[in-house]
């Protein structure tokens, strides 16, 4: 405990004293293998929370193929190199057949920075519709246009915010509760134009992950991107959190929607803890905007990165982790929903595959954010590692390393039944 006091008073003295860390006493991590992190005290923590070590952390494959490309040679991409165009061709393997070109960065933000840009420039746009509690970045671009978190610039006057529907709670008819909420969209489209922007494009994260996984009716999201796409604006999905199997029923977020977006950007989870990020799109689209804009980015896609994603592709099709993904996804499904008949605290158990949210409530129905922060650390203090999400801060959020197995998910719901009834 004094090793991670004092760690923390050095972190506090370089890195300010507002810099994130989760726990009012920090956890001091120093290992980890597949879904197991350890302390520096040797304690051991299931980890049911962090989606950077998509295929577990550690993995001896990525780690075998980070060394043996670090070893040979690093270098950016305005050289030929077998490992980048292998990567990029199977990482667009994945996707629809229309988004067959990539673009490679290092993170997430440059992510959809550069789809963002680009979106601009094929629409001659300049408007960006968002959901209502969202985050895509921390570029001074997206903060302009970040709804979930705290930022000093304001939301920008070509950014309009939308609510996203849930059938959570909600008994009326699904289509009229999807099409009422589209049309928010098409009002918000109106909005810019009026002001003089000509949409650029809905950026929207496929599970809304931010907001708290709601339960989106079917035809909501395909209606939006059409009142969108009518006014010329693009639709850029983005699978930071939701995509690369984490859903179960399909590699990517968006496929489970009736719809192909023009720009999927992605990040986190490529690289399993390795700067790896980027976006697809249509050849088309590719192929006009660098007609115009010399795109390069020194790190992004180098050699080593590029090792690291198709080690990590590999991974994830010999492992069987996508159907993992759903079957024991549905195994706590099952599961959190015995715990919500149990506990009246939980109202909704939200969620597909391996990413979770429960939604915690007081006995008069407000929401229970307090109880939901000391459930947090009551976790921990059990050895399981969760977080909350939401825009009252309301929600449990889980989303492990795929390689997460039946009985962690039988230790998770019985350590948090544990939890619930001793809160």
């Amino acid at each position: 405990m004094l090793q991670s006091s004092g760690l923390l008073e050095r972190r506090h003295r370089v890195l300010g004293t507002r810099s994130p860390i989760f726990y009012d006493e920090p956890l001091q991590l120093v290992r980890g293998s597949g879904v197991w992190v350890e302390d520096s005290s040797g304690r051991r923590f299931l980890d049911a929370y962090n989606n950077v070590p998509h295929v577990g952390h550690c993995h001896p494959h990525v780690l075998e193929a980070l060394c043996r490309q670090a070893g040979l040679i690093n270098i950016n991409t305005r050289y030929l190199h077998e490992n980048v165009v292998e990567y990029a061709e199977r990482l667009t393997a994945t996707f629809h057949p229309e988004l067959s070109a990539a673009m490679l960065t290092c993170t997430g933000t440059e992510a959809n920075e550069l789809a963002l840009r680009m979106a601009r420039f094929l629409t001659g746009g300049e408007g960006i519709i968002v959901s209502a509690f969202s985050y895509h970045g921390n570029s001074r671009s997206l903060a302009e246009a970040t709804t979930g978190l705290p930022a000093p610039e304001a939301l920008a006057s070509h950014v309009r915010a939308v609510d996203i529907p849930d059938l959570s709670g909600y008994d009326g008819d699904p289509e009229i509760l999807a099409k009422d909420y589209a049309e928010r969209v098409k009002a918000a489209v109106e909005s810019l134009l009026e002001a003089g922007y000509k949409p650029a494009a809905l950026l929207f994260d496929t599970l809304f992950s931010t907001e708290g996984l709601p339960s989106v009716p079917p035809g909501y999201l395909e209606q939006a991107v059409a009142h969108v796409r009518a006014a010329g604006g693009m639709f850029i999905a983005d699978e930071v959190q939701p995509g690369l199997g984490r859903v179960g029923d399909h590699m990517w977020g968006y496929q489970a929607y009736d719809v192909v977006p023009d720009f999927v950007t992605m990040g986190k989870s490529l690289g399993n803890g390795h700067p790896l990020a980027g976006l697809v799109t249509k050849r088309d689209y590719l192929e006009a905007f660098t007609a115009k804009a010399l795109y390069f980015n020194t790190f992004a896609g180098n050699p080593v990165s590029a090792a690291v994603g198709t080690a990590v592709l590999e991974v994830i099709e010999e492992e069987g982790l996508r159907d993992n993904a759903r079957k024991v996804g549905e195994h706590l499904q099952r599961g959190l929903e015995h715990l919500r008949a149990k506990h009246s605290l939980i109202a909704n158990v939200r969620g597909k595959g391996l990413f979770f949210g429960i939604d915690l409530v007081e006995e008069d129905g407000r929401p229970a954010a307090s109880k939901t922060r000391r459930l947090i650390h009551a976790m921990r203090d059990r050895g399981i590692l969760i977080s909350r999400i939401g825009p009252r801060d309301n929600v449990l959020k889980m989303r492990p390393p795929l390689p997460f197995f039946v009985d962690h998910a039988d230790l998770l719901i019985s350590t948090l039944d544990d939890a619930i009834t001793c809160l």
